[in-house]
């Protein structure tokens, strides 16, 4: 402060003091500290640890250093903060679990994916990468500006050459003041494909450049489950939502069990806490299709899942697992960097990418007019070399006699400062003939580099030319083998897959019994249709059904309605069982017409007694509520009367009155409820039975313990709706088709 300012007090409101102070303190948090630059990736703690890295000559041919070292060098000459701060950098940087590619090379406990912290900076050791050194390939050829360090005794790079796309493919995170960035990293070979397309093609749109870069490609691997559309959104706004999901296997065991391995989980998620979250729910009893977890991971990840019985889905397992823990996470897409300018903006895919290019496009011209300077200064003094060995003799002389040689050499053969000051350094040995060849040949190959160079400097083809090459080289060190293999797996987004409680049910077989007085009940196993089975006194069986204890059992009722009930929800034993109208809302007066397991991709037949009938969908023949949904519509003094599979290409209708009637099965709407259409006419009675089958095949009833097939139905053929004509001979008095018609 002036010394004429000291002990002066200037009135300013609050409003406005407090202003100024917030934007000089934001702007230093996101220029400085939270946001990285478009250009390499890297914000000022990283970009600084790398730099000073390379000063202590940690390259990747090199021994190791002690990290305290490291951080001390970086807190003692560019990074005034705390040496925690610089260290957590340090190993962020060293984790292959949270760096796609990583900057340092670490030796040591550097952490692990269970949270697990580093040891302490001085029992590890650290040294830059082969990407690292990429990111620094060509700092000390004038490519980029310097700055001096806070204390004004050093200089540091405002911004690295960046040989490698590091801001896409290791990605950024960071909170700043009223702002955020959250880029995820991606594979390298792609993000180097698309540079060379957007050289090749500058108006190649984002959605286009998603057709080499996938999408992110997480360290840890994981499944993304997102549609394309999704991801041309958040690629082209910079802003989204990623789903990631673990990466599981169904591994079969002995006896018909199996269990899930999990062996990549999402980013970002520390997989002790991981299972400790899923064990609290388990005690919580909030995962039912999961018996237990267990971590057997080694150096790589490994958690077994076992699900509570053999008979559970694997596919509903998981999908359980992805709803309520950390198997799915999601990533925000934020993708705010600094610019060229260090203004903060959201870009694009295509607009980093852009800004990469462009970076190096300013890096390849500054490294070519560096090494134009270079070169002219060697050619003066290689010039200055040669007019030595053309007049050797006189040299010799003018240095051996003149007292103030160097103004003699100057004048005497037409020398530059520069030139005279060489010739003079020179040492005697290199007066040798030999060395004048190889001058000469060094003269000759720097003056062809010198005009290639300027060639490319006045031509912008040629130096997008030179930079696609550069870029194709980095794709095939870094984004190829082990390394550049794409770790995270593009996927479609998932169906939505419901956790039934059929689910939690183990498949085993059953009898569902239905007495004639409305008692129901289940057997275990399939019972044979003769068994001695004991009902109350003056009731007998009315339906046997076998099914399965995962099934749901559809029952048909007179009164048009159709009911579901799962069959794990039966009484079991060999008692009476439970009243059937206790489990559906069945009125006093109806009657169950049908019970059955529906087939969900056949069609059935309903009918009313009055012979109106329809074809219904075996997929609408499900109700969700105890009171049922309607079906068949019936009109008083009318009931349902059967719901029948529909198979075959013709239907035969019997009724009361002992009139048969055939006719095509076509002739028989498909509808979801309704009254529907007249099947057959009556005067007296009404619907006595129905039977679907293919007239080639013909029309079988049975009689007693025997069958009979009638394949000569001419004279039964019809149209539907009309009365029909008294049935073969041999057809029951019943006037029932028997067990053929169920």
């Amino acid at each position: 402060m002036p010394d004429d300012h000291r002990g002066t007090i200037q009135d300013t409101p609050l409003a406005t003091a407090l202003s100024e102070r917030y934007l000089a303190y934001a702007l230093s948090t996101i220029m400085a500290r939270s946001l990285p630059d478009v250009r390499d990736g890297l914000k000022p703690v990283h970009r600084r640890l790398i730099f000073a890295m390379r000063q202590l000559k940690l390259d990747p041919g090199s021994g190791f250093k002690k990290c305290a070292r490291v951080v001390g060098d970086v807190m003692g000459k560019f990074h005034p903060h705390g040496d925690m701060s610089i260290y957590e950098a340090l190993v962020r940087l060293a984790q292959d679990f949270a760096s796609r590619y990583p900057l340092i090379e670490g030796q040591g406990n550097f952490g692990n994916i269970d949270g697990d912290n580093a040891a302490a900076m001085r029992y590890t050791e650290s040294r830059l990468t082969e990407i690292a050194a990429a990111l620094l390939d060509g700092i000390d050829e004038d490519t980029v500006d310097f700055r001096a360090t806070y204390d004004n005794e050093d200089s540091e790079p405002i911004v690295l050459p960046g040989a490698f796309p590091n801001l896409l493919a290791n990605g950024a995170a960071g909170i700043a003041v009223g702002m955020a960035t959250s880029i995820p990293p991606h594979n390298a070979g792609e993000l180097c494909a698309a540079a060379i397309r957007l050289i090749r093609d500058p108006e190649t749109p984002t959605g286009d450049l998603l057709d080499i870069v996938q999408g992110p490609d997480f360290p840890t691997g994981g499944e993304l489950v997102e549609d394309r559309e999704t991801l041309r959104a958040a690629y082209e706004t910079g802003r989204g939502s990623l789903r990631v999901r673990a990466r599981w296997t169904k591994s079969d065991l002995k006896g018909g069990m199996w269990q899930i391995v999990v062996t990549e989980i999402p980013y970002q998620v520390q997989k002790s806490r991981l299972i400790e979250q899923v064990a609290e729910l388990l005690a919580e009893r909030k995962l039912p299709l999961l018996a237990d977890i267990r971590d057997e991971s080694t150096e790589h990840v490994r958690i077994v899942l076992e699900p509570k019985s053999r008979n559970v889905d694997p596919d509903m397992l998981m999908a359980s697992l992805f709803r309520a823990t950390a198997f799915e996470q999601r990533f925000s897409m934020n993708m705010n960097v600094l610019d060229a300018d260090r203004t903060p903006r959201v870009m694009s895919l295509r607009d980093m990418l852009r800004a990469w290019l462009d970076h190096r496009h300013v890096v390849l011209e500054r490294r070519s007019r560096h090494r134009l300077a270079a070169i002219a200064r060697r050619l003066e003094v290689l010039e200055g070399y040669l007019a030595v060995f053309l007049n050797l003799d006189e040299v010799i002389r003018i240095i051996r006699t003149e007292d103030e040689p160097k103004q003699a050499l100057i004048a005497a053969f037409s020398l530059t400062d520069t030139q005279a000051e060489a010739i003079l350094n020179m040492r005697l040995r290199s007066l040798r003939r030999l060395e004048e060849m190889e001058i000469r040949k060094e003269h000759k190959a720097l003056s062809a580099e010198r005009k290639s160079l300027a060639a490319m400097l006045a031509d912008p083809a040629k130096r997008w030319a030179r930079i696609e090459a550069e870029i194709e080289d980095t794709r095939k060190r870094f984004g190829t083998g082990p390394l550049g293999v794409r770790r995270t797996t593009i996927g479609a987004a998932p169906t939505v897959v419901e956790v039934t409680a059929e689910a939690l049910v183990e498949r085993e077989p059953l009898t569902v019994i239905l007495s004639d007085k409305g008692w129901v009940r289940a057997l275990k196993g399939h019972v044979a249709a003769d068994a001695d089975l004991r009902f109350k006194e003056g009731d007998r069986l009315k339906f046997l059904l076998r099914c399965e204890t995962t099934d749901r059992i559809a029952v048909f009722a007179t009164n048009g309605r159709i009911y579901t009930i799962r069959a794990a929800d039966l009484p079991r034993g060999r008692g009476d069982g439970q009243a059937i109208r206790l489990l559906v809302e069945l009125g006093n007066e109806d009657d169950v017409v049908a019970l059955f397991v529906a087939d969900q991709a056949a069609r059935y037949l309903v009918a009313n007694t009055a012979g109106r009938g329809f074809i219904v969908a075996g997929a609408e023949l499900a109700a969700e509520k105890r009171t049922g949904k309607q079906i068949l519509t019936v009109k008083p003094g009318e009931e349902a009367k059967l719901c029948i599979q529909a198979s075959g290409n013709h239907l035969a209708v019997i009724g009361q009155n002992r009139k048969l009637l055939v006719f095509p099965l076509d002739q028989v709407p498909e509808m979801t409820r309704g009254a529907g259409v007249i099947l057959q006419k009556y005067k007296d009675g009404g619907l006595a039975d129905a039977k679907t089958f293919t007239l080639a095949d013909g029309l079988t009833w049975r009689l007693g313990d025997k069958t009979r097939t009638e394949t000569r139905l001419a004279d039964w053929l019809g149209a539907r709706g009309q009365a029909g004509r008294l049935p073969p001979s041999g057809f029951p008095r019943s006037g029932m088709f028997g067990d053929g018609a169920g």
